[in-house]
């Protein structure tokens, strides 16, 4: 790889990283409400912190390497702590680490207003562990899920062109959104309602904050899409045309495929509601983005506008699924990650230009991306709920109903995003770093948030 190549990885991951802190977090952050976006954004800036330093240890290690265990992982202690990797090796960790902070922070969404910080840390580097080091295993690293031998797409077909319908995951429609889609939903469900849901209004305090958080998304998604490009067994010339040539495609069908999403999320919000949102507008946006990364080096530019509208629209009408089945995904980690995900990664199977159904090449492909979405939904679940009990007999995750009521911000952080009432905010936090025992008053909501308090 040329020096040219090697600059545009690093700045792919820079990109990435930049989606998380400060995209994601604005998106969130902007999306929850005033006495609590503070926690939110910490839930982003903790994942980055943890993760950080845990993928480094063990990640790298469980997910590449050359000593499988059983096709599902890597041996956690053959590069523990990169021993043995060096130079331009450090390259693809940095790339890969700040994938595994995303799919692990996009999972706070489910759960905001509610949980303890403390919890949620304790919650990061095991999940990590068994769920998201292994899926990147099975499917990036030559596992399960990623047409080697003795594979899935083995299995289904019985060695019988196995590795000419091998599972396709350009940038993370399985390892990242239905992990952490699935994640999210059994969390909403063991941890339970926030307290009022379904009973009062719980809007956005902020959507400003959440479209520039939605816009910082989309920047940062080119080095999440096109940075996954992956050099071919060929002549450096050679690669040099391919790289071209794909990440050029990439980086319109993930532009393409988002401008399709807005729209058929748009769409669907005037013919339900009578309005189209800017919160919409922002949704769709990372509805497209969702959807198109498992698929965005398989399509043409057309299906990739297919498979955003669709995308769009499916995604608006699922988030309106946790008040049918009474779940509390609270930010709509479900609706757009779950969903958008497996719209993505089964869309392949009919739209991918090679193997594609719409291309006459038959059912194989879109078996196999229905089995592989199918797996990784089961896996991101078992190993979820065997955090999530573990977290909840030892420490329990819900914060008290007094502080949920008041705010998880002061209850968790001593802090205030708006210091607007006396006795709130900075001045709070500086009494408590004072040693005070004098009690301070109560903090109240600011007037101008009336019922989404």
């Amino acid at each position: 790889m040329d020096y040219g190549l090697q600059a545009w990885m690093l700045m792919s991951a820079s990109l990435v990283l930049l989606m998380t802190t400060p995209g994601l977090a604005l998106f969130y952050g902007g999306m929850s409400r005033s006495k609590s976006v503070l926690n939110m954004m910490m839930m982003s800036f903790s994942a980055l912190g943890v993760i950080g330093v845990v993928y480094v240890l063990w990640g790298w290690s469980m997910s590449y390497g050359t000593e499988d265990v059983a096709l599902l992982f890597n041996n956690p202690f053959e590069t523990f702590g990169l021993d043995g990797i060096s130079g331009a090796g450090y390259m693809g960790v940095a790339f890969q680490l700040t994938f595994a902070v995303i799919t692990a922070a996009l999972i706070s969404g489910a759960i905001a207003d509610r949980v303890k910080f403390s919890a949620w840390m304790v919650f990061l580097p095991i999940w990590v562990t068994l769920s998201y080091f292994p899926l990147a295993h099975m499917v990036w690293g030559g596992g399960f899920l990623s047409g080697a031998e003795n594979g899935l797409a083995d299995l289904i077909f019985s060695g019988d062109g196995g590795a000419e319908v091998a599972p396709i995951d350009y940038a993370g429609g399985t390892v990242v959104h239905i992990n952490a889609g699935i994640a999210g939903l059994v969390l909403a469900i063991l941890i339970g309602k926030r307290l009022g849901f379904g009973k009062e209004p719980m809007k956005p305090h902020n959507l400003t904050l959440t479209m520039i958080g939605a816009g910082l998304l989309w920047f940062g998604w080119f080095g999440f899409n096109v940075g996954s490009w992956v050099p071919g067994d060929m002549s450096a010339e050679e690669n040099a045309q391919y790289w071209i040539d794909e990440t050029s495609l990439v980086w319109l069908n993930t532009t393409v495929a988002t401008c399709a999403a807005v729209l058929g999320w748009l769409l669907v919000e005037k013919i339900r509601d009578g309005k189209a949102t800017s919160l919409g507008a922002a949704s769709g946006i990372v509805a497209g983005l969702v959807a198109i990364t498992p698929a965005c080096g398989a399509l043409s530019p057309v299906g990739a506008i297919i498979l955003g509208a669709v995308a769009g629209a499916l995604c608006a009408l699922a988030v309106g699924l946790k008040h049918r089945f009474g779940y509390d995904d609270s930010l709509d980690v479900v609706g757009v990650h779950l969903v958008g995900g497996l719209v993505g990664t089964i869309g392949i199977g009919f739209l991918a230009t090679s193997g594609g159904l719409f291309y006459g090449d038959g059912l194989k492909q879109l078996v196999v991306q229905v089995v592989v979405a199918l797996f990784a939904m089961i896996w991101s679940a078992v190993a979820t709920l065997i955090v999530g009990l573990l977290i909840k007999a030892v420490m329990g995750w819900r914060v008290s109903e007094e502080d949920e009521v008041e705010g998880i911000d002061f209850a968790e952080h001593g802090e205030s995003a708006y210091d607007l009432t006396p006795g709130t905010g900075a001045r709070r936090t500086q009494s408590v770093l004072a040693g005070s025992t004098t009690a301070e008053p109560k903090p109240t909501a600011p007037a101008s948030e009336g019922a989404n308090a």
